[in-house]
């Protein structure tokens, strides 16, 4: 089963969300609270105020699809020290917050851009 289309973009909700709603109270959250398209070629990620259930809401050109994961024992490391309420997630930091990492810690290499092998 192929779990997501391509997206251009990984959008992450930072405040808890009441996890009774599906699809269309989501995506007005989309609309409303993040100031997005939810039609957009994106994932819009959710969290439940215990921090252990995460929602995907997403766009498939025919239709919402929503992914839905409950952790047994243990609490996603969500986000708390960032002064914005949506952030925008690599496609790293999204597999990395799915196996229980701490995104706000963790930093890739950064990408170099050269001219010339010449120093």
């Amino acid at each position: 089963m192929r779990m997501f289309v391509d997206v251009n973009a990984i959008y992450l909700h930072r405040d808890p969300v009441d996890f009774r709603q599906s699809i269309n109270g989501l995506a007005v959250v989309v609309e409303h609270a993040m100031l997005l398209s939810p039609f957009s070629d994106a994932l819009f990620v959710f969290c439940n105020k215990g921090r252990d259930k995460v929602k995907v809401l997403y766009w498939d050109k025919t239709g919402f699809c929503l992914w839905y994961k409950r952790l047994e024992q243990a609490k996603f490391k969500w986000p708390r020290q960032h002064h914005e309420g949506v952030m925008h997630l690599s496609a790293d930091q999204w597999q990395w917050l799915l196996q229980g990492y701490d995104i706000s810690k963790m930093r890739a290499h950064p990408p170099l851009s050269f001219n010339s092998c010449v120093v």
